[in-house]
């Protein structure tokens, strides 16, 4: 799940895109944030198998008296084996005659079908969930900023043999981004919350983690990951350069509360005044014994 912020209907509003797939459905859904933040207007979009033409269409609906229009082109769609595609398709979201949202790399097909032009103001890639499922390793590729590269991005947990322990194994979890050791956390018995700060290619992210139900919750079970990208003033200052005196990938203990860093959100796209991206991406990670 993915949400977006742009102006739809004179508002600054919430756009949330939703893929699902089951064994009988293939599809998505695409909420609008309604007014004061509760009301939800919804378009859903079902890829049944025997409904070819269900994969390329539109539908509209009202927001607040204005019109949303909603294309799509999922007929010849990668999804590689995923529940979101990857190539060859495109979903717009139009209103007023701007194409205020767009996604997938068909972006002149998509352009020529709507018959409008491109928002003025670009959406906000504001957070992004996603539901990994594994034993041991859970891996996914995100992106920690909307202007942002693709990164891998791997999780996994291992008992150590320790005597000295109940069972004698010391659970012990690894944080990878692009195949970069970032975090390590030993004795996960006792810190199985916590957070440590990373830098990315100039950009420091904030890692969260809770691994409780991992630990000591029977049956089927998730831990929480949450990536926070935070522009420091450190690397605001750096960031001008092309050359870096620092490793691009670091790791360190945050004792630093996120609200108290500054810099200025002219040098890298995404960030607000304050030095912090708007943008947090929420990893639920399902062990399945």
């Amino acid at each position: 799940m993915s949400a977006f912020r742009t102006k739809i209907a004179d508002e600054s509003r919430l756009i949330t895109i939703t893929w699902c797939k089951n064994l009988l459905l293939h599809g998505l859904s695409i909420s609008v944030e309604g007014p004061e933040c509760e009301t939800q207007y919804t378009c859903k979009v079902e890829l049944k198998p025997w409904y070819f033409w269900r994969k390329q269409g539109s539908k509209r609906f009202t927001v607040e008296g204005k019109l949303i229009e909603i294309y799509w082109d999922l007929k010849n769609a990668k999804f590689n084996g995923q529940t979101e595609p990857k190539t060859d398709y495109y979903v717009a979201v139009v209103c007023e005659e701007e194409v205020v949202l767009l996604l997938g790399d068909l972006k002149k097909d998509a352009y020529r079908k709507t018959g409008c032009r491109p928002a003025l103001i670009d959406p906000i890639l504001v957070s992004r969930k996603e539901h990994i499922f594994g034993k041991k390793k859970f891996s996914t590729r995100a992106k920690f900023h909307e202007k942002g590269r693709l990164h891998e991005v791997s999780v996994e947990c291992k008992n150590r043999n320790n005597s000295s322990s109940a069972n004698g194994f010391d659970p012990e979890m690894e944080i990878r981004v692009d195949g970069h050791l970032v975090i390590h956390v030993k004795h996960l018995h006792w810190k199985f919350r916590g957070n440590e700060s990373i830098n990315v290619n100039k950009v420091r992210v904030e890692v969260y983690w809770d691994v409780h139900d991992w630990l000591f919750s029977p049956g089927l079970k998730h831990a929480l990951f949450i990536f926070k990208p935070v522009l420091s003033s450190y690397y605001a200052s750096q960031s001008t350069t092309s050359i870096s005196s620092s490793p691009p990938w670091s790791s360190s203990t945050s004792t630093t509360p996120m609200s108290s860093q500054t810099g200025s959100s002219s040098s890298l796209e995404g960030f607000n005044g304050g030095g912090s991206s708007e943008f947090c991406l929420f990893l639920y990670a399902w062990k399945v014994e």
